[in-house]
């Protein structure tokens, strides 16, 4: 294996309570008009298709890209988020298909996507390059993926000014900081994650930053 794909710090499964905090942290109206403005931004001009959100977490994502009039699937690690996604989906009547399975090994055929998606997880996968050679077994040919995360180069002035436009309480802020300022230490670096990028099937891939996150394209 290489040392690449070994990450040496691993995080618990988000479970039970800390899960459903997460959640509600998501889901104020500013970081789900935020959402809303994301789902029509990686969507484009799809107007039919599958796509696979990798770590959805609450599902807010996948909701919206599927109001779109596409058909989504999200696969989850944890029992929890799986339960409140599948939860939020009835909730907004929208048809999404929340399973929870293994970004290393996903339970799909091959060529079964034509976009994924995967937000504000990629830097806690334990064995990042088989991630992506999964993302791309599972991508149709011509389809392409998104790794949206926070980057390592971000600054606390970064990280206050993202957290204090999210509108949340004062002891949610002051949690959400702390904990971003935590997570930016595991967190990969531009020239990290096209190494990471180049040893896998991929090969290539365009990375843009903004703020406190960065966004890498991935082409099949």
């Amino acid at each position: 294996m290489s040392s690449l794909n070994r990450r040496r710090h691993l995080l618990p499964e988000m479970e039970g309570r800390t899960a459903r905090w997460y959640a509600r942290q998501r889901g104020t109206p500013s970081q789900l008009a935020t959402v809303r403005r994301q789902a029509a931004e990686l969507t484009g001009s799809m107007a039919s298709g599958e796509v696979l959100e990798v770590a959805p977490g609450p599902g807010y994502l996948a909701i919206e890209i599927a109001r779109h009039g596409l058909r989504v699937t999200g696969l989850d690690i944890s029992r929890t988020m799986v339960e409140i996604s599948q939860e939020n989906a009835a909730a907004a009547g929208v048809a999404v298909e929340f399973r929870r399975g293994d970004a290393t090994a996903m339970p799909f055929v091959d060529q079964s996507f034509d976009l994924i998606v995967c937000q504000a997880a990629f830097k806690n996968f334990r064995q990042p390059v088989s991630a992506l050679n999964e993302m791309h077994r599972v991508l149709r040919p011509g389809g392409r993926a998104v790794i949206q995360d926070l980057r390592k180069e971000a600054a606390r002035s970064d990280i206050d000014r993202e957290v204090d436009n999210q509108n949340l309480g004062a002891v949610s802020r002051f949690i959400t900081k702390r904990v971003l300022a935590w997570l930016r230490a595991r967190a990969y670096s531009a020239t990290q994650l096209e190494r990471l990028v180049a040893e896998s099937r991929f090969r290539v891939c365009e990375i843009k930053t903004d703020g406190i996150g960065l966004e890498v394209q991935l082409k099949k």
